[in-house]
């Protein structure tokens, strides 16, 4: 076959026999490819590297922030305010010391700096790719031309023959041709941090998923242990790494909530002001009005309608935002998250690490147990349960609900010295943590010899190994030999201080401890250890022992079998078969990787606040629905849904389905991202957890892509929206939690803003209509009011405490009104307030000043008092605005003390923009009386105590303000 025709990437190669492999692929197990045939399909398959598709540039991202309507809007009237200064300029209108441009200098300040805030959150390159590039090996041992030979991992082509062990990456994807205690480590593709054993002479079912093709191998994947000869059947973006790379770049990111309801009122408030401006001008000149008074009332407006701090006001928020959930152990990744996690309506967990600990930990411990008769050579069998969590050698031993004493057991310390010496696993306490040096099973066994008081150190010098038969995939058990030294008595000399040891060696010099698969030792068993003797093992025992290993199993729980023999010499190697047999049974032992003890509480947390916890994993179904059942994630009988069931799914079964499934087990990268899509499709607002490079894509998709930060991997952390620092499920809840905070938060300043911002438009409308002279106030003096009058208190506001009942309710909907809940009706109906006390003193000040306009006093001071009365009527605001039903009185002042400070400080700032002559000329304010000023403040009042009164009405009408 030449290269032109080989099979495509679709071919199902683990279903395959390694000579139909072979032969579809034209290469050789033994020679390989020779070099021209190499090259020949590089050319035609390209290098074995990922590619990566163009995103948008710097530049782009730079444009896109200028393409906001509301700052679009800024610039078309700096623009307008320029003409208008150029033409006074020429003219000679300036007043005596008016700076010219001032206005417009301002305001292409304010786009500026809003421009590049916005490039800022937006312009973090995209590095997911480039992580997922660093698992690439840089070389790799292949056969060529029948010779063993190193060449570059891009130059793999599909047919090499590539040569695998201990430490490697492995560089493409492959069938395996040949095997020796191969091992692999998947959790990049999988999520599972548990090797693979692998096999080649074995074809698998075309259905099977990743976690289950324990005949091929994955880019990506590292070799633990073993070696292997590997048959290359796909490369690059054909390999399972280069689908997750490919499904990476497809997912394009949504605006957030946030953004898209920024969008929306920036269309609300650009609408709003250009029909109001409209109407002010055909009105103004209609009265025979000048029009380039008018155009100055339409720029005034214009700028009063934008909340120019706003942006800068809700990114200070979200950094706040951040600050606090690090202190919780979450590290957001892109600032609109942190709003985005206050709308999660479902949260898709793994499994491994995240709602459990990671940490393989004994549950249960079933051994014989002799009769209640001495004189009996009976057996019957007890359930030990065992506490403790982690790898700290701390737990009790309990039967039948009842804490009991190991030495009292005689089969339990017997079982609990095998668990100890088959063993290779070293349990050690590092900065006061108990770690496991080894495979994370053989640690489990460790702690639990160590609860015992067996300790490992102490038994290996007891017991000296001196011959082993290695645990592999194919034997499924594993085996080693200690030598006991004898006396010519036949006793141990050990015996007086341990009387373990002379029971189970009777007369032999030599003791042989098995582990493995229960089923398979229990197959090699001819006798039961009971008491101080062995007793013959009878066909009711076995399936009694047969029995309560599947019902340890349908717990989720792995489960081991231990067995032993007294041996007179040690066996010659290669004599497993025949020396492991005619064994004594000594018991079963159940771990799982435990539930983290916070989770439960967590999950229960979820459902008071309506978020649907889901899990996702790539471990087995019984496992899976065990936990999820026992943190309440799922009720007991609740469908799991596995990845093959998926697989044979549409997308709309998938969709008609999602909803009434909580577990989702062995499943595949491109499940995940189904599952989540799915969702989405039902309007479910999703947060997706992973580690592994599966779920990048995934994580991508979600609406809060939550990556682990103890054991993710960089692709997951680049395409993730926030990190997890300790892996832990219940910190997604505490990130929620500040999430829905932080959303309450930019509602209250938010109103707070706009309905100010609406009082001003309305007051500047105003003074043309009623025929007042001038404008009252200008750009330069509302951007004053709309950065620091109403930006600092907003700031302030942005850190006001949760309220009570913030994870009792159900999330609001992501897809809300910015306006929703009635706080469009409040800012509406505050601003027309506002207005109406402000024009009231605008009227009153304008008749006030031009009756007394002699006596050197400026005939324009009504318009200072217009803006001193505005800006401390928001004091006012603020202060009233911090609870929606609670009256300020009722209130502790203290618990936000930012608050206080920034009104008191802003009043300041406003009173020296009155009192303080070179910020007089600059912002064109004029003097105004101390009477004057006591009037303004008076009026201002009126503001907080209308709100004040607001809320007495609505509590005695039964109703909930905004």
């Amino acid at each position: 076959m030449s290269a032109h025709s080989l099979p495509d990437s679709t071919t199902v190669w683990h279903s395959l026999e390694v000579d139909k492999a072979i032969e579809l692929l034209s290469t050789n197990a033994d020679t390989g490819l020779s070099p021209q045939e190499a090259q020949q399909r590089l050319e035609q398959y390209g290098p074995n590297e990922l590619e990566e598709t163009g995103g948008r540039s710097a530049w782009e991202i730079l444009v896109d922030q200028f393409k906001n309507i509301m700052l679009l809007m800024l610039i078309a009237v700096a623009i307008v305010s320029g003409i208008l200064d150029l033409l006074a300029l020429q003219n000679n209108e300036l007043k005596a010391g008016e700076v010219p441009f001032k206005d417009t200098i301002a305001i292409l300040a304010i786009v500026v700096l809003n421009g590049i805030l916005g490039y800022v959150q937006e312009s973090r390159a995209e590095k997911a790719l480039a992580a997922l590039k660093k698992l690439s090996s840089p070389n790799v041992r292949v056969i060529r031309d029948g010779k063993p030979t190193e060449v570059a991992a891009k130059d793999l082509v599909p047919g090499d023959v590539m040569l695998i062990e201990a430490g490697m990456q492995v560089a493409a994807d492959g069938r395996l041709l040949e095997v020796s205690n191969l091992q692999i480590r998947e959790s990049a593709l999988t999520g599972e941090a548990q090797a693979v054993n692998k096999q080649a002479e074995t074809t698998l079912p075309e259905e099977t998923g990743i976690g289950d093709r324990i005949n091929s191998v994955f880019q990506g994947t590292e070799v633990v242990q073993g070696r292997g000869k590997v048959l290359v059947t796909n490369t690059g973006m054909k390999t399972e790494l280069g689908k997750i790379a490919a499904m990476l770049q497809s997912v394009e990111s949504e605006p957030t909530p946030l953004q898209q309801r920024m969008t929306q009122l920036g269309n609300v408030l650009v609408t709003g002001s250009l029909v109001l401006v409209a109407i002010v001008v055909i009105v103004g000149l209609l009265r025979g009005g000048n029009l380039t008074e008018l155009l100055e009332v339409s720029l005034s407006m214009a700028v009063a309608v934008v909340p120019e701090g706003l942006p800068a006001v809700i990114t200070v928020t979200l950094a706040l935002g951040t600050q606090r959930m690090v202190r919780r152990n979450a590290l957001i990744r892109k600032l609109p998250a942190v709003e985005t996690l206050g709308s999660v309506t479902t949260i898709c967990s793994d499994k491994t690490g995240t709602l459990t600990q990671n940490k393989m930990v004994v549950q249960s411990v079933y051994t014989n147990a002799s009769s209640s008769n001495p004189s009996e050579k009976t057996c019957n069998h007890q359930e030990f349960r065992v506490t403790g969590e982690g790898y700290a050698p701390k737990g009790e031993f309990q039967l039948q609900n009842n804490k009991v004493e190991v030495q009292d057991y005689r089969e339990l310390q017997a079982l609990l010295v095998a668990c100890a010496v088959c063993n290779d696993s070293v349990l050690q306490q590092q900065q006061g943590q108990w770690t496991i040096l080894g495979d994370p099973t053989e640690g489990a066994l460790v702690t639990l010899a160590a609860k015992g008081g067996i300790e490992k150190d102490q038994w290996d010098s007891k017991l000296p190994r001196v011959g082993e038969f290695p645990f592999s995939s194919e034997r499924k058990r594993m085996s080693v030999i200690c030598r006991v030294e004898q006396v010519e008595t036949g006793v141990s000399p050990l015996s007086d201080v341990d009387p373990i040891i002379s029971h189970l060696v009777n007369s032999h010099g030599y003791l042989m401890f098995t582990k493995g698969s229960p089923e398979l030792i229990l197959a090699r068993c001819t006798q039961l250890y009971v008491g101080n003797s062995t007793i013959p093992l009878t066909q009711n025992q076995r399936d009694e022992i047969l029995a309560e290993n599947d019902r340890m199993a349908s717990n989720g729980l792995r489960v081991l079998g231990f067995a032993y023999k007294p041996l007179a010499e040690i066996p010659s190697q290669g004599s497993d078969e025949t020396s492991e047999q005619e064994l004594v049974w000594l018991g079963l032992v159940g771990m799982l990787d435990a539930p983290r003890p916070e989770v439960r509480a967590a999950v229960q947390e979820c459902r008071e606040a309506g978020i649907r916890p889901i899990m996702i994993t790539g471990d087995h179904q019984l496992t899976a629905r065990a936990i999820a059942t026992d943190l309440g994630i799922a009720q007991p009988g609740d469908r799991a849904l596995t990845g093959q069931e998926l697989q044979r799914m549409s997308d709309q079964d998938l969709e008609q389905n999602v909803d009434l499934v909580s577990i989702y087990a062995r499943v595949a990268p491109e499940h995940k991202l189904r599952i989540v899509q799915a969702l989405q499709r039902r309007g479910r607002f999703v947060a997706m957890t992973g580690d592994g490079v599966n779920d990048a894509p995934a994580l991508k998709q979600a609406d809060i892509g939550i990556a682990m930060g103890i054991t993710g991997t960089d692709v997951s952390k680049e395409a993730a929206d926030m990190v997890l620092l300790d892996d832990n499920f219940a910190t997604i809840v505490a990130a929620t939690e500040e999430g829905r905070v932080v959303y309450t938060n930019i509602r209250r300043f938010i109103k707070y803003i706009l309905g100010s911002n609406i009082g001003e438009v309305l007051t500047i409308a105003a003074a043309p209509i009623l025929g007042l002279g001038g404008v009252p106030l200008t750009p330069l003096q509302i951007l004053w009011m709309n950065l620091v009058t109403d930006g600092l208190p907003a700031l302030a506001l942005a850190v006001e405490p949760p309220e009570p009942d913030v994870m009792k309710r159900p999330p609001f909907s992501p897809r809300e009104s910015i306006f929703a809940r009635g706080l469009g009706s409040y800012m509406i109906r505050i601003g027309i307030i506002f207005a109406f006390i402000t024009i009231i003193l605008m009227m009153w000040a304008y008749n006030h000043s031009t009756s007394i306009q002699g006596n050197g006093l400026s005939p324009d001071r009504w318009k200072t008092m217009v803006f001193t009365s505005l800006c401390l009527a928001q004091m006012g605001h603020a202060i009233a605005i911090r609870s929606n039903s609670r009256l300020t009185i009722e209130m502790n002042p203290f618990s936000n003390p930012y608050v206080l400070g920034a009104v008191v400080l802003t009043t300041i700032l406003q009173l020296m923009l009155v009192y303080v002559p070179p910020l007089r000329n600059f912002f064109g304010t004029d003097y105004i009386s101390l009477p004057e000023l006591g009037i303004c403040l008076g009026f201002s009042a009126l503001m907080f105590v209308w709100i004040e009164l607001e809320k007495i009405v609505f509590r005695l009408m039964g109703k909930k303000t905004v």
